[in-house]
């Protein structure tokens, strides 16, 4: 009796001890493997001038590193092994399908994953990953696709088989939802915080559901066709300068819509040649008005400028850095990095654009 009262006076001296190493703080790398330090990837490749570099990749817990790490003293990782503060096997918290993303005011990440039925918030100032998989109280998240922020701090989330668009708060606790009735199938998301107005894409109804602010219907943009301002399956979409960038993806093109909906131009075509698309996803606009399109056919991310015209190519088939396997969503942030959601990578995988070439355009 007395050893075990001796070990367990051992074990509690062991968690005292431990106690003082409870203020871990954790850094967020965009190179878990330490892969973005190696080879510095650019496109294109010299002796052409360089326009994008390789930054890096989220993958899930794994981007995030105890920053004191290297310091701690061997005596102290073993004692958290042996009172059990290790992972051990524990399946670490990780992307599975990750669809769209945006960078909040905060600088967080927001991932949603149709798979995982959550939102995964990368949180780089806090040194944390959060997983939201609340869309409602009791009522788990189905299939998360378009995320935009909101009114007031909210982030808006398009869950595909809830058929709404559910409101969250900062923290991501669910304060309610719209569409719910109206929508068949919502995906891609967008909002104008200076109008008021959410535009969100409905598949399955081949048009662009309008809402403000407060979640009423107020126009529906387009019908299933083939001419402007028709679409046969649209996919993603995003809102630059007041012009709406729409993946037609079945009719194999992007549209270009001003704010109220009208048809101002389209690009893309289907065809053998990179530079054509197939099945267009994914798009995001930067400060210079490059145009990005997840070509998720062929595992591309294609540039070309505001009137649609083809630039260069990022990427092809693999897992290697800067290929993609049926990728997804892609958009920007106010830094002009360009994030993909390599779906089937199970990663979001991260471009610098190195500004110029909206000047290379005019040579």
């Amino acid at each position: 009796m007395n050893h075990r009262y001796l070990r367990l006076g051992w074990l509690v001296a062991c968690f005292l001890l431990l106690s003082g190493c409870a203020d871990t703080h954790y850094v967020m790398r965009l190179d878990p493997d330490g892969s973005a330090g190696q080879v510095r990837k650019v496109w294109p490749q010299p002796p052409e001038t360089p326009r994008y570099a390789y930054v890096g990749e989220l993958t899930g817990e794994n981007n995030f590193h105890d920053e004191n790490e290297q310091q701690r003293s061997a005596g102290v990782k073993f004692l958290y092994w042996l009172v059990g503060l290790t992972a051990g096997n524990r399946e670490p918290v990780v992307l599975q399908r990750p669809v769209s993303g945006m960078v909040d005011g905060q600088g967080r990440i927001l991932v949603t994953d149709a798979s995982r039925r959550a939102v995964f918030v990368f949180d780089g100032v806090a040194g944390k990953l959060d997983v939201w998989d609340q869309a409602k109280e009791n009522v788990r998240f189905e299939s998360p696709v378009g995320i935009a922020p909101g009114p007031n701090g909210q982030i808006l989330v398009a869950d595909a088989k809830l058929g709404e668009v559910i409101r969250l708060d900062s923290a991501g606790n669910p304060v309610g939802s719209f569409g719910k009735g109206i929508l068949k199938w919502p995906t891609g998301l967008a909002r104008d915080g200076k109008r008021g107005r959410v535009f969100v894409v409905d598949t399955y109804a081949h048009d662009i559901k309008v809402f403000d602010d407060a979640g009423k219907l107020l126009d529906v943009i387009g019908r299933r066709g083939t001419g402007p301002g028709e679409f046969n399956f649209p996919t993603h979409l995003a809102l630059a300068d007041g012009e709406l960038y729409v993946a037609d993806t079945l009719n194999s093109r992007v549209q270009v819509l001003d704010e109220h909906g009208g048809f101002l131009r389209q690009f893309g075509e289907r065809g053998l040649y990179v530079g054509n698309m197939v099945r267009p996803k994914g798009v995001a606009v930067d400060s210079d008005n490059n145009v990005y399109v997840v070509e998720s056919m062929h595992d591309y991310l294609l540039v070309f400028n505001r009137d649609g015209r083809f630039l260069m190519p990022i990427g092809g088939t693999g897992k290697k850095i800067g290929e993609f396997y049926l990728p997804a969503g892609a958009w920007t942030d106010p830094h002009n990095r360009i994030y993909v959601a390599d779906m089937f990578n199970g990663r979001v995988v991260i471009f610098q654009y190195l500004t110029g070439m909206k000047h290379a355009q005019k040579n």
